[in-house]
């Protein structure tokens, strides 16, 4: 079984910064990163593989949001930047065995750390 807890989200205005960061009790998956705002469906946001070599993000987050991780320290990153209201969402870390931009890919899940973005 595998655990994840994510941490960092907060309150933050509009063009601001946030980086959200996700223990992992092992490194050998790989990690995802999405969201789910009040009202609607959870979609992806950003992917990376166990190597780091292959990075994925979501067209609304390309260039304002970069996906990290640290293998030695079981963790992965999202740093995100130029902040919109329309990022408000609860953000959810997800570990599975593809680099995948679907939910359905993804075996573990954490509880999610919620972030607001005031206009």
């Amino acid at each position: 079984q595998v655990q994840l807890v994510e941490s960092g989200g907060g309150l933050v205005q509009a063009g601001g910064s946030l980086r959200l960061s996700c223990a992992a009790s092992v490194s050998t998956y790989t990690m995802g990163w999405f969201r789910q705002a009040p009202g609607k469906e959870r979609e992806f946001v950003a992917a990376i593989s166990r190597s780091a070599l292959t990075k994925y993000y979501a067209n609304s987050v390309k260039g304002r949001f970069t996906i990290s991780r640290d293998n030695d320290k079981n963790a992965v990153y999202l740093q995100m930047n130029s902040l919109k209201p329309e990022d408000t969402a609860v953000y959810y870390c997800a570990a599975g065995s593809e680099t995948s931009s679907t939910a359905r890919d993804y075996n573990y899940w954490g509880q999610g750390t919620q972030v607001t973005v005031s206009s």
